[in-house]
C-alpha cells in the first residue's frame, strides 16, 4: 500500500488526546447505562438494534470532534448521510460497535473514533470499556495499547504493540461471535489453524494487532466505522487489511459507507483466494 502523505495541516498529537478523551468520556456513558435494567433498546430502519448508549456515546463524541476540529468532516454511524463523501480527510466514528453484544450484556463492545485520509485510515482508537482494553494510535502512527485506571488527565502504561510473525501451520485466527456463518467457516478451513476464538466487535483487529491472532476473514456485511478504527490500529501494528475477492486494498469513503468483504491479517500469512 502507498504511505498516505500526512497533512501539515492538523496536529496529531491534538487529535490523539482528543480522541482517546472522547473514548473514554464515551465509554464511561455507555458504561453508566450498562448498569442500568432498561438499555433502550429501539430498531432502526436497516433493522439493527439502537439503545440510549449509542445516542448519548455519540452526542459526547460527535461534540467534541466538532468542537475540536470544526473543519474536518464527520462522520457518524448515528448521524450518516447515505451519499458519497467528496472529503479527503474525514473523522468516522461508531459510538458502539457490537450493540448485540451490549444488549446482552457480553462486554465485547467497543467505541470506535478513526482519520481517514485519502481513503486510508491513518489514526484510531479502540477503547473496549466492559472488559478494560484500550488500543490506540500515537501521534506518529504507531499502535500503543494502554493499561491501568484510564484517567482523562493522565495516561496510564503504555505498551507499543505489534503483529506476530505466523506460522502458517499453526494459525491463530479471530472471527466474530454474532455473525460467524457458513461461509466463514469454509473459508477459515482451508488454513491450518491451530487455535480458534470468538471475539465481538473491532476488537478482533485489535487481537490481530497485538499478536494475539494472525488471521480475521469477514464474509459479512460491515460499515466504514464498524472498521476504520480497527484498521488503524492493526496498521499501526505493522497488520495489513485487503478485500477479500482480490486481495486489493481496503479502501474508505465509499458510497454508502458500505464495505465489501475483508481479511484482516499479520503479514506472512499465506492468504487463500
Amino acid at each position: 500500500m502507498t504511505p498516505v502523505k500526512e497533512r501539515t495541516d492538523l496536529n496529531y498529537e491534538i487529535l490523539t488526546n482528543v480522541m482517546r478523551e472522547l473514548a473514554l468520556r464515551a465509554g464511561q456513558a455507555i458504561m453508566d447505562i450498562y448498569a442500568q435494567d432498561d438499555l433502550g433498546v429501539e430498531t432502526k430502519g436497516d433493522n439493527s438494534p439502537v439503545t440510549r448508549a449509542d445516542t448519548a456515546a455519540d452526542a459526547i463524541i460527535f461534540d467534541g470532534l466538532r468542537g475540536a476540529f470544526p473543519d474536518i468532516t464527520i462522520v457518524t454511524e448515528e448521524q450518516a448521510q447515505s451519499h458519497a463523501l467528496t472529503a479527503d480527510r474525514f473523522l468516522i466514528v461508531d459510538p458502539l460497535d457490537g450493540t448485540k453484544d451490549f444488549i446482552q450484556r457480553r462486554g465485547q463492545f467497543t467505541v470506535n473514533i478513526a482519520l481517514v485520509e485519502q481513503g486510508v485510515p491513518t489514526r484510531g482508537i479502540v477503547y473496549a470499556p466492559a472488559v478494560g482494553r484500550l488500543f490506540y494510535t500515537d501521534s506518529t502512527g504507531q499502535s500503543i495499547e494502554e493499561t491501568g485506571n484510564y484517567s482523562l488527565g493522565t495516561l496510564g502504561d503504555i505498551s507499543p504493540i505489534s503483529v506476530r510473525v505466523p506460522d502458517n501451520n499453526a494459525l491463530a485466527v479471530v472471527a466474530s461471535k454474532s455473525h460467524r456463518d457458513a461461509a466463514t467457516d469454509a473459508y477459515i478451513q482451508k488454513y491450518s489453524v491451530a487455535e480458534m476464538t470468538p471475539a465481538g466487535s473491532s476488537l478482533k483487529f485489535c487481537l490481530v494487532a497485538t499478536g494475539e491472532a494472525d488471521l480475521y476473514p469477514r464474509l459479512g456485511r460491515t460499515m466504514e466505522w464498524d472498521t476504520a478504527a480497527g484498521q488503524a490500529v492493526l496498521q499501526g501494528a505493522g497488520g495489513h487489511v485487503v478485500r477479500f475477492d482480490d486481495h486489493t486494498p481496503f479502501r474508505y469513503g465509499k458510497p454508502n459507507y458500505e464495505n465489501s468483504f475483508f481479511i484482516a491479517y499479520a503479514p506472512g500469512v499465506t492468504l487463500i483466494h
